[in-house]
């Protein structure tokens, strides 16, 4: 398998994945403004939404879409339960966080990744949107649960967590919000996310 990647992009989830089964994969780097890969390979022949990630798999088939990956490489080995079974209603909390992570808490962040700074304006309604989306987090996990769906890492840990993280690039201070900074916490002490960390060159990561 090859994985396609920027550092830190939520990408970094189907790497965390990759780790927590153990399995063989490369990975190239992604310049999304140029279209390039690190290789100089036209990206948009890979991908032709121009994002990541994208995941090669066995044949040649590209996966793109971070909650199909996920849910793919989860139900491929499901021994690792890293997803609960399909046709669960665990299942569907499943679905519900990736959903929200990808619709909401992700878009969230959007405005503050943009090529150009904020207006006054657009800050307050950035702030006040991402704020409300952690405080949606922080309801989840009010209930003193080690992990998004409960008492098990899944899958929707791995890109919840990593899209939480962003909070360090920005600046916002998880500490009004404690559940979901130990949370993130926790989740960043695992050996699969250091891991990644270590290898996309991040802050915190080292190697497992």
């Amino acid at each position: 398998m090859k994985l396609y990647y920027k550092p830190g992009a939520c990408s970094m989830s189907s790497r965390i994945v990759l780790h927590e089964l153990g399995l063989p994969f490369t990975s190239e780097k992604v310049d999304t403004e140029a279209g390039l890969t690190g290789s100089g390979a036209d990206y948009l022949k890979i991908n032709p939404k121009g994002y990541v990630p994208a995941l090669e798999i066995e044949g040649g088939a590209v996966l793109t879409e971070n909650p199909a990956i996920l849910q793919f490489l989860a139900d491929s080995h499901p021994e690792a339960g890293l997803a609960p079974a399909p046709g669960t209603v665990e299942r569907a909390r499943l679905q519900e966080w990736l959903n929200f992570t990808a619709s909401e808490l992700h878009k969230a962040f959007s405005p503050y990744f943009r090529s150009k700074p904020l207006t006054d304006g657009e800050k307050a309604a950035a702030s006040a949107q991402l704020e409300r989306r952690i405080g949606d987090v922080e309801h989840g996990l009010a209930d003193g649960r080690s992990f998004i769906l409960g008492s098990q890492f899944s899958v929707a840990d791995a890109y919840l967590a990593v899209v939480l993280n962003w909070t360090r690039f920005i600046g916002v201070d998880l500490a009004r919000w404690p559940h979901a900074a130990a949370y993130l916490a926790r989740i960043s002490e695992r050996a699969s996310v250091r891991q990644a960390m270590q290898e996309e060159g991040l802050p915190g990561g080292e190697a497992a």
